[in-house]
């Protein structure tokens, strides 16, 4: 009774297997994409993650000879079209292309319709890059060792800016509050555009944020930056010296990805990634990359989605250490 009960379970493994195949559908199993691909953006047009999606979207219509539609899905932080991506068909006919919220914003929703895990193949890593540490004008700081040294005197006083709660920028300032062992308090915003008004009007005195965020501002001479975020000084910002350099093993980047439904098949996978990849080397991609001081990626798929874990992992400690929640 026991050999049978096992064989019936078996069997049904392998039917169930079967029909998973088949819901992929064989032309995607053999790495061919259906004739319209949509790509969810889960931000509002015209921001990176909308250029860097149409721009990629060219690409892949004119190699593999497909319609491609852009499709913003903006709300929640991401999640809204993140879980349309979820549940598509893994047939490479609905890919997701979002940046590094997507593992802050898993980090502080405990409640998310989907696994940022196991609910997606992840793709390709579009580009990566380092952010900004940068201070209001009106402060009297101009190294991370004289902003930390005062934000340690003023003992909660001192107010940073982000583009609301599970935002990298929150995220990584409270890297920097937990590895200093200050107390620089969250004033969250609706959107980057309201913090850096504030900041250049001396409401808040630090933000991490993107260089293209405060391009405007930093040319103006009203917003300050002090440091890069990355482990290493970035081309873009040569004299710029590293967080790390005052703060040993601070390190947070802004990236950019695409991600398809789980299940969607290891061929179809490595097609795309190969493309992006081959993409992000063009003249084109290089140059719109720089403008977000950024560089393009370089992983395969399985490092991709290996550098995907490492930063959910990384994020969602953060959040459980210093009790940072959306809801």
């Amino acid at each position: 009774m026991q050999r049978w009960s096992w064989n019936v379970m078996a069997r049904g493994a392998l039917v169930a297997a079967g029909l998973a195949w088949l819901a992929a559908g064989p032309a995607a199993a053999q790495g061919e994409l259906p004739k319209t691909v949509r790509i969810v953006v889960p931000f509002s047009a015209g921001g990176s993650n909308d250029l860097f999606a149409r721009a990629i979207g060219q690409r892949i219509a004119s190699k593999f000879n497909v319609t491609v539609v852009v499709d913003n899905k903006p709300g929640a932080g991401g999640s809204i079209g993140s879980d349309m991506v979820a549940r598509a068909e893994p047939d490479g006919g609905t890919l997701l292309l979002t940046s590094v919220s997507f593992s802050t914003n898993a980090a502080v929703q405990p409640k998310l319709p989907y696994d940022p895990l196991k609910s997606f193949a992840p793709v390709a890593l579009v580009s990566r890059g380092p952010m900004l540490l940068v201070v209001s004008s009106q402060t009297p700081f101009k190294t991370t060792a004289q902003l930390l040294a005062a934000a340690k005197d003023s003992k909660g006083r001192m107010n940073y800016g982000s583009a609301g709660i599970g935002s990298v920028g929150q995220m990584g300032s409270e890297l920097l509050n937990a590895m200093a062992g200050t107390q620089v308090q969250h004033v969250p915003y609706k959107g980057i555009s309201n913090a850096v008004s504030d900041m250049i009007g001396g409401n808040v005195e630090m933000m991490v944020t993107t260089a293209a965020s405060v391009n405007g501002p930093l040319r103006a001479g009203s917003i300050r930056p002090i440091a890069v975020t990355s482990a290493q000084r970035s081309k873009f910002a040569p004299d710029l010296p590293t967080v790390a350099e005052s703060l040993p093993g601070f390190a947070v980047e802004a990236w950019w990805g695409v991600f398809a439904p789980a299940k969607t098949p290891k061929a179809l996978v490595d097609k795309l990634n190969a493309e992006i990849r081959a993409a992000g080397q063009t003249d084109e991609l290089r140059e719109l990359y720089a403008r977000e001081s950024t560089e393009a990626g370089t992983m395969t798929a399985d490092q991709f989605a290996s550098f995907v874990a490492t930063e959910v992992g990384k994020w969602s400690k953060l959040a459980k250490d210093r009790n940072i929640t959306a809801e």
